[in-house]
């Protein structure tokens, strides 16, 4: 059964590349009438609304989208600098439902959680983009500051948040994994489902395990492939056309490595690895030395292959 999500206003923490693109899902897509991005600072805010035009202008240019809804879905964006700023909003801005889209990092996520949940009403939908982090461990800080033990919010706020992994880059790929956390209220999990499907995605569940469905599975085959790379077993080039003329890949392993960026496939084996303590997660030597000296990939310009400045 279909379940309306009711949502007449999305926010997006973090206006990065991911976060764009959640916002140009929603306002395209989803047609939300608001869609609200904080970003704290005004460089990526003003890069980040740069590449969300820069996506309707090739949208129209390809026949994709008429002049006249790219204006529509720009007329749509609201930029603020903080959360304390977004919870000040008006009704019709303020988001019933937020997306953090932030960096993958543990300290960074909590930090979020608490101020959004600090400075939003209560029955604000709060969906973490997490990639492999627990998303139980980051529904646990959605509690206002200064809320008392065993008091409605402290029981109450983490049952509004659940994780809402969307796939880089945004509208192009159709996955989106629902990730409910052990606290959230299944009325969450059900409008948040309503959402991603009607910014256009497949919707696929996963329970709150580290790296879920596609990064339990992807990250230790990208890591392994990089293994074999370190032990001579052969090029990148050979390895990367196995993959693709032999399975049908529509990437190698180490190309999909640099554009996904090294840091952050780092990041995931790293989280991968620590909380199921299993060997077989162990990140790849030649990964963590890559990273070490700054090659992140198609991003940085240098990962396993080389990328011209754009």
């Amino acid at each position: 059964m279909s379940v309306s999500h009711g949502f007449k206003s999305v926010g997006v923490v973090g206006m990065g590349q991911m976060g764009m693109g959640i916002s140009y899902v929603a306002a395209i897509k989803a047609k939300i009438p608001h869609v609200v991005m904080v970003d704290a600072s005004a460089s990526q805010a003003q890069k980040g609304v740069a590449f969300f035009e820069s996506l309707l202008k090739k949208d129209v240019g390809k026949g994709k989208l008429e002049q006249n809804a790219a204006d529509l879905a720009r007329s749509r964006l609201t930029v603020v600098q903080s959360i304390e700023e977004l919870g000040k909003l008006d009704d019709a801005k303020r988001p019933g439902l937020i997306v953090e889209a932030a960096t993958e990092s543990l300290p960074i996520k909590l930090k979020i959680f608490n101020s959004l949940a600090t400075h939003l009403p209560l029955d604000t939908v709060l969906a973490t983009n997490t990639s492999s982090i627990s998303v139980s461990k980051i529904a646990a800080a959605a509690v206002p500051q200064g809320a008392e033990k065993g008091s409605t919010e402290a029981w109450k706020g983490p049952s509004r948040a659940l994780g809402l992994h969307f796939f880089n880059p945004v509208p192009v790929m159709s996955l989106v994994e629902l990730i409910p956390a052990l606290q959230t209220d299944p009325d969450v999990t059900a409008r948040a489902r309503s959402f991603a499907e009607a910014c256009g995605k497949v919707v696929t569940t996963s329970a709150d395990v580290p790296g879920f469905v596609s990064n339990r599975l992807l990250m230790p085959f990208i890591n392994e492939a990089i293994i074999a790379l370190e032990s001579g077993v052969a090029s990148k080039e050979d390895i990367d056309t196995t993959l693709k003329l032999g399975m049908n890949h529509p990437m190698g392993p180490l190309t999909l490595a640099d554009f996904i960026g090294l840091d952050t496939c780092l990041g995931i084996m790293e989280t991968l690895y620590r909380e199921t303590a299993d060997s077989k997660y162990r990140p790849a030597v030649l990964l963590g030395r890559m990273v070490d000296a700054g090659w992140m990939g198609k991003k940085s310009g240098k990962g396993f292959y080389e990328y011209a400045a754009r």
